[in-house]
């Protein structure tokens, strides 16, 4: 077992669980949040679930079989431009203590529309197509190994800032695919 409130056991099968993400809105009594639950296997995300029960909704993917959202298949969507893309972050806060604030407003003016639908909620909208992109400043494994299959499996893409495998604790972007490079070279420069 891993999560937030749990220490790893060292085992090769592990259970990577956050039991709300989402904090600030659940003590809010906004219904954004959900519980985020991984299954490892020798490092390899095999099994993903997002249960966001104030929502009702719930999200899942088999690694090699696809990723769903209340039992029907979901798919990235076929935006190719920045320019007619929509865009999520959690924070510009966040961005700005990483000096990102300026890249992330140019990129945000060139898009489409640009929103902070934040944590779980934009990267499972970026696997349902109607996000494009969701931009992350910091997540830990069980922020986002689940979002990451889940985004993956819907024919999506996952990457720190720099392009490189999310870790814990790094930057995280998800994004439909098609526009990854270019949301990857607005942020050129920005620290992983």
């Amino acid at each position: 077992m891993l999560g937030e409130e749990y220490g790893d056991d060292g085992t090769d099968v592990r259970w990577i669980v956050d039991p709300v993400d989402g904090t600030t809105n659940f003590v809010r009594g906004v219904p954004v949040w959900a519980t985020l639950i991984a299954l490892q296997r020798d490092g390899q995300t095999t099994l993903a679930v997002v249960s966001a029960p104030a929502l009702r909704r719930r999200w899942w993917a088999v690694h090699g079989r696809g990723a769903y959202a209340d039992g029907e298949r979901v798919r990235v969507s076929a935006i190719a431009r920045v320019e007619d893309a929509s865009i999520s972050i959690t924070s510009i806060r966040s961005l700005r203590r990483r000096g990102l604030a300026e890249r992330y407003v140019a990129l945000a003016e060139r898009a489409w529309s640009s929103r902070a639908l934040g944590d779980f909620w934009q990267h499972a909208l970026v696997a349902e197509g109607s996000v494009d992109v969701a931009l992350e400043t910091a997540l830990n494994l069980w922020d986002y190994a689940p979002v990451q299959l889940i985004v993956e499996e819907a024919g999506g893409r996952c990457t720190d800032f720099a392009g490189e495998p999310p870790r814990h604790g790094s930057t995280f972007v998800a994004t439909n695919g098609l526009l990854h490079d270019a949301i990857l070279e607005a942020l050129a420069g920005a620290s992983t």
